[in-house]
Formats: C-alpha cells, sequence, structure tokens
C-alpha cells in the first residue's frame, strides 16, 4: 500500500535546524496493523503527517498505491486523503454544536455523493460502532470512550482504506481505552489497514507489527509474536 524510501523532515528556523525524520525506510502492506512508537520528539507525530499527506517531506520517495506523492501540492494531497484515508486524533476533534450523527456526516461532505446516501451511510457506522442510540446527542453528552466511537465511525464512514490513528486512547481511561483498541482491530480484521501512534506498550500489543522510532530513525520493525 504505501513504501517511504530514504525520508528525511527537516525544519528550519533563524536559528535551529531539527532533524525530524532521518532516512526512515518503511514499508506498509494492505491489510496491515502497525503501532509506531518511541520516546517524546523521535518523529512519531511528523511520521504520521507524512504517510497522511498533510505534510511533504524534505527529501525522498512516498510510494502510495504505486503513486510517488512526495513532492505533490496541497491540492493533489488533498484529494487523495479524501479517497484513502481516515483520521482519528487522540482529542477527538469533535464539533460541539453538531449532533453525533451531523459530525459523522461531515466527513462525507466533500464527496460527491446523495444526501440520502449519505444519511444511510452515517446510520449503518453508527449501528457497526454500537452508538447508534446516541445519534441525536451532543458530543459533551456523552463519555470519552463515547466520543471516540464517533470518531472511529467519522473515520470509517467514507469506507478509506487507511486509518491513521494518533494516540486514540491517549485521553480515555484504562477500560474505555481497551474497547477502542478493540474496535481498531475489528475494523483491522474486516481489512482496513490502521497505522496508529502509541505510547502504550498494551495498546501496541494489539497491532500486528511494532515499529520503534528514535532520533528519526526506525530502529526496530518487530512482528508479533503469534
Amino acid at each position: 500500500m504505501l513504501k517511504l524510501h530514504n525520508m528525511y523532515k527537516v525544519y528550519q528556523s533563524d536559528e535551529v535546524e531539527t532533524v525530524a525524520l532521518n532516512g526512515v525506510n518503511l514499508e506498509i502492506a494492505q491489510g496491515d496493523f502497525v503501532a509506531i512508537m518511541g520516546p517524546s520528539g523521535c518523529g512519531k507525530s511528523t511520521l504520521l503527517n507524512i504517510i497522511g499527506l498533510l505534510d511533504n517531506p524534505t527529501e525522498g520517495d512516498y510510494w502510495f498505491f504505486d503513486e510517488n506523492v512526495a513532492a505533490y501540492s496541497e491540492s493533489q494531497r488533498s484529494a487523495i486523503r479524501k479517497k484513502n484515508i481516515g483520521f482519528i486524533f487522540q482529542s477527538f476533534n469533535l464539533i460541539d454544536e453538531l449532533t453525533v450523527a451531523e459530525n459523522i456526516e461531515l466527513a462525507l461532505l466533500y464527496h460527491d455523493m446523495p444526501a440520502s446516501e449519505r444519511k444511510q451511510r452515517v446510520a449503518d457506522v453508527m449501528d457497526r460502532m454500537g452508538i447508534a442510540h446516541r445519534a441525536k446527542h451532543m458530543p459533551s453528552q456523552l463519555s470519552g470512550g463515547q466520543q471516540q466511537r464517533v470518531a472511529v465511525a467519522r473515520a470509517v464512514v467514507g469506507d478509506q482504506p487507511l486509518i491513521l490513528a494518533d494516540e486514540p486512547t491517549g485521553n480515555l481511561d484504562s477500560a474505555h481505552g481497551q474497547e477502542v483498541m478493540e474496535l481498531l482491530q475489528s475494523l483491522n480484521a474486516e481489512g482496513t489497514t490502521i497505522v496508529m501512534v502509541t505510547h502504550s506498550p498494551a495498546h501496541a500489543d494489539y497491532a500486528r507489527r511494532t515499529v520503534n522510532l528514535f532520533d528519526g530513525h526506525v530502529v526496530t520493525d518487530k512482528l508479533r509474536a503469534a
């Protein structure tokens, strides 16, 4: 599905040059579930942003579905993101003034899709995520675990083949964190490719592979023991 070759990302200010990614090589196959780990400042979020086409590398190649997208413009990257990538964030990023159903439908508004199909997709994904009974609730009326379920629903409602999750359990207690991880594992079992940044070894164990970064390098890339 995607391949990063000799990837560098350098941030420059007037006085300081920061190397966030330093020669990263990484391949992720369709249907994989990869946990990215490492200490704060090691490049995890930068790597996720580049994989998600939110940013371009300073140097190196990024092949996404056999297309080298490393130097694409924002409009080109946006078109690919819309079709292929769903995002789940630590802070949920729900809009307080919209209901659960409206928050999920928001992800479909930029697709060329009739309103009736949008409504049906939202209804289907809410049922799948076990939140149909919360359709008319506002985010403030939900628990943290329920809010993250809404965020997951929003990420998958467009049937994108790749989900990127940035610390998806970071704001949840252990019970709700486990619930979200089981949800991601079940989506992966259905064929969705998942790349997740996490600090939790227990949650990384839900993935099939764990990639460890340190100072912008990939230092280990291990398959989970069967």
